[in-house]
């Protein structure tokens, strides 16, 4: 929880990955209570809210207007049937396990499987921006022709290619990798780095399924976007 009283009843959410300033006004515009998001608005501790930056207008207009804020973040990144198993999902890959497992028990990070039908290495590649509509796909050499075995991080995920390498995964899907990680994994496994908004979008979605049984009324927000743009 972000922002606002726990105790207040809501009937009306705005789910989005970012909170940015246009979406906490569509909130006010589209008469929400709370929004949903996945990635947090408050990484760092806020010294002033005088409408400065971003994030000090977010909480500001969300105090003025009595609209909660809460992100979810980490606690869906890790578990069965959150962020990346539902990417898992959309792309067509099964039998899946955690990547990298933590302390707790069917908790952690990334998923490895295999695909229901295996592909060649470029229609994969074709699979994915169709898929998930991103706005790039970035990728090394593949070792193998043919990909099977998929390993996936939504986000920032690239410090689990040697893992993905050493499970045996012919490609592995996140974001924002860098140069010398793309250099590091070249020939060795597929890395496929797509635009981090799209690799975890889908989080309103999932949101969307938990809530909707409960009554409320849930509403993806429209403003929300990446804020990556891709001159072509």
């Amino acid at each position: 929880m972000q922002v606002g009283d726990t105790g207040r009843e809501i009937d009306t959410v705005l789910l989005t990955t970012d909170v940015t300033p246009d979406v906490v006004n569509e909130a006010v515009m589209r008469g929400c209570q709370l929004v949903i998001s996945h990635h947090p608005l408050l990484f760092h501790g806020l010294k002033q809210i005088c409408g400065q930056t971003p994030q000090a207008r977010v909480v500001e207009t969300a105090i003025k207007n009595n609209i909660a804020i809460y992100s979810a973040h980490t606690s869906l990144d890790s578990v069965i049937g959150g962020i990346n198993t539902r990417l898992a999902d959309l792309l067509g890959v099964v039998n899946y396990r955690i990547l990298a497992p933590s302390g707790n028990l069917g908790t952690g990070l990334g998923v490895i499987g295999e695909l229901q039908h295996p592909m060649a290495y470029s229609d994969f590649l074709t699979h994915v921006r169709d898929t998930l509509q991103c706005t790039y796909v970035r990728y090394t050499r593949a070792p193998r022709e043919t990909v099977r075995t998929v390993a996936l991080c939504g986000g920032s995920g690239a410090e689990f290619i040697k893992e993905a390498v050493s499970q045996g995964a012919d490609v592995y899907l996140t974001a924002d990798c860098k140069y010398h990680e793309f250099q590091e994994a070249d020939g060795r496994i597929g890395v496929v780095d797509i635009d981090h908004w799209y690799s975890e979008r889908h989080a309103r979605e999932i949101f969307r399924d938990i809530l909707a049984p409960l009554g409320i009324k849930c509403l993806i927000s429209e403003t929300d976007q990446t804020p990556v743009n891709v001159l072509s």
